[in-house]
């Protein structure tokens, strides 16, 4: 069930629009990363090294965003005292925002480990390889940015859950990758940067998952870092 969001109902209008302004910004970023997300994972399906330049060239401007609702986050807290949902709410996107620069830090270097596979002239079956692990990640990002900006608690858990497929199509690629490089030890460069694109995927599903799990902090003032998914929904529903 969707949660009523966080904002609104104060005496004063202005802190409501101040918080709105802060959400509408990380909304942004979420959104620039993802298409940064994107376009890392079509440059690595497409061979494509123009776009691959570009996902490596393009952090900085999350790296500023991050910096600029800090300091917003940051002005809140020393004017308004927020208490109660308001803090939760400016915790919740103090970490989120850390998450989503950490995301654009992993499509970077996505970007970078694509240029050098390209330079080497890898075949299809090196990309091949990572192009269900990608689509994985992508609706990931996307479910978590969701449950993020609808401030859904359930479509939060859902996401949560589905990182553990993430996980096992990760595990599954390194073996791959491993037995190939035992084979043929020609493949070994190539092999290696394929995996470090794989890291980089399986690092970006887990900075959203942190991110779903921030949405339950806010709606539940529950910390559910770093427990397994059982003892998660037994925490929210208060078991």
């Amino acid at each position: 069930m969707d949660q009523e969001s966080p904002i609104g109902g104060h005496i004063s209008r202005r802190f409501d629009s101040e918080l709105e302004d802060i959400r509408n910004h990380v909304l942004a970023m979420g959104g620039l990363v993802e298409t940064q997300v994107n376009s890392g994972i079509q440059a690595l399906l497409e061979s494509n090294s123009e776009v691959a330049r570009q996902v490596a060239e393009g952090d900085h401007v999350v790296n500023s965003m991050e910096v600029k609702i800090d300091e917003m986050c940051v002005q809140i807290l020393a004017r308004r005292q927020p208490a109660a949902t308001d803090l939760r709410l400016i915790i919740a996107i103090i970490k989120t925002i850390t998450d989503l620069e950490r995301i654009g830090d992993q499509a970077e270097k996505l970007g970078q480990f694509e240029l050098e596979l390209i330079d080497e002239g890898s075949t299809s079956t090196d990309y091949a390889k990572l192009e269900h692990l990608g689509n994985l990640v992508s609706k990931l990002l996307h479910n978590a940015l969701d449950a993020f900006a609808r401030v859904d608690d359930q479509a939060a858990l859902k996401t949560i859950k589905k990182d553990t497929k993430i996980d096992n199509e990760y595990e599954a690629l390194m073996r791959q990758l491993i037995t190939v490089m035992m084979e043929d030890p020609r493949t070994i460069k190539n092999a290696l940067r394929v995996a470090w694109c794989a890291r980089a995927l399986e690092r970006i599903g887990d900075h959203a998952t942190n991110i779903c799990e921030y949405v339950l902090y806010l709606v539940h003032g529950k910390d559910v870092r770093h427990i397994d998914y059982k003892d998660m929904k037994n925490q929210i529903r208060g078991k």
